[in-house]
């Protein structure tokens, strides 16, 4: 395991960074206020979520956290969440809520993976303020705006944390740098819409869901890299779907080239999946999606949680 870090990436904004950033393991953020600071996700595990929030004491010993913001209800963004003070505000997309609301893999995980993840002691806690747009979150004179894309993309309920006086955007799951990413429970159209709408924001130092901070040509090179893996991903399920192969015979397929050295490439039939939803006008079968991942890896999916 990677020692996860907080570190300041401008004046008063810092990425917790999970340098193994895999399944079940997140990148966070904290952002220093005049009022109360920010948190930007909590992680999967009580043990996760209490380092982050440890070096948050660390980074911030005389502050006082009065927001967390969730990007999306994944657990690796979201079960953290009840270890927060209750003086704590929680936010999130209203879609996102209605999904954590109905995530079952908290009170009993299902056998894909490998550890099965632990999660402690976490339950289930869901934002007390929803949005489904845009709104500012002010702490004295320091803005953070919380934006969604307005359209299904990683999932049905993204948001991202743009904080303008330091150019730092905190861009969740609509950005994975240096490993496959994921839109199964949102849409490949979406996802692909998402990194032109994710670009356009023009930030300075963008903070991704998983793997390493970027900066500069980073920011576009990672963009550009996995527009191409959807436009991969949507090429590939269009043909497969025409043929009438299955998901997993698609991916079985398929030869993933200069995406083949990506972190958990088993991906690929989960993405499919969501692209065969998207063009039947349906919805993914979550468990029959990760039974598909798991025997084209060949065995449970590797984590570290």
């Amino acid at each position: 395991m990677h020692s996860p870090e907080l570190s300041e990436v401008a004046r008063g904004v810092w990425a917790w960074v999970q340098a193994d950033g895999t399944w079940w393991v997140n990148n966070a953020g904290l952002i220093a206020g005049d009022d109360g600071d920010i948190l930007f996700d909590t992680c999967a595990t009580e043990r996760r979520t209490r380092l982050l929030l440890d070096a948050v004491s660390v980074a911030r010993p005389d502050a006082t956290l009065r927001w967390a913001v969730n990007s999306h209800a994944h657990g690796d963004h979201t079960y953290g969440n009840s270890l927060l003070p209750r003086t704590v505000t929680i936010i999130g997309h209203e879609q996102m809520r209605a999904t954590l609301a109905a995530d079952p893999v908290i009170d009993g995980c299902p056998p894909f993976w490998s550890p099965n993840p632990d999660w402690g002691g976490v339950v289930k806690r869901l934002p007390d303020v929803t949005v489904a747009g845009r709104t500012s979150v002010w702490s004295g004179d320091v803005r953070v705006d919380l934006q969604a894309p307005g359209y299904p993309a990683h999932t049905t309920g993204d948001l991202v944390a743009w904080v303008p006086h330091a150019r730092v955007l905190f861009a969740g799951d609509l950005l994975f740098a240096g490993l496959t990413p994921l839109a199964f429970m949102g849409s490949i159209d979406g996802a692909l819409r998402s990194l032109d709408w994710v670009e356009a924001i023009d930030a300075e130092t963008v903070v991704p869901g998983h793997g390493p901070v970027l900066s500069g040509t980073q920011i576009s090179n990672e963009i550009q890299r996995q527009r191409e893996y959807y436009e991969f991903v949507h090429a590939a399920a269009e043909a497969a779907w025409a043929r009438g192969a299955s998901p997993l015979e698609a991916a079985r397929e398929l030869d993933l080239g200069r995406f083949g050295d990506w972190p958990d490439a088993e991906r690929i039939v989960l993405n499919i999946h969501r692209a065969f939803a998207d063009i039947e006008g349906g919805e993914v079968d979550v468990m029959d999606a990760f039974r598909d991942a798991v025997a084209l890896h060949g065995g449970p999916l590797r984590t570290a949680v």
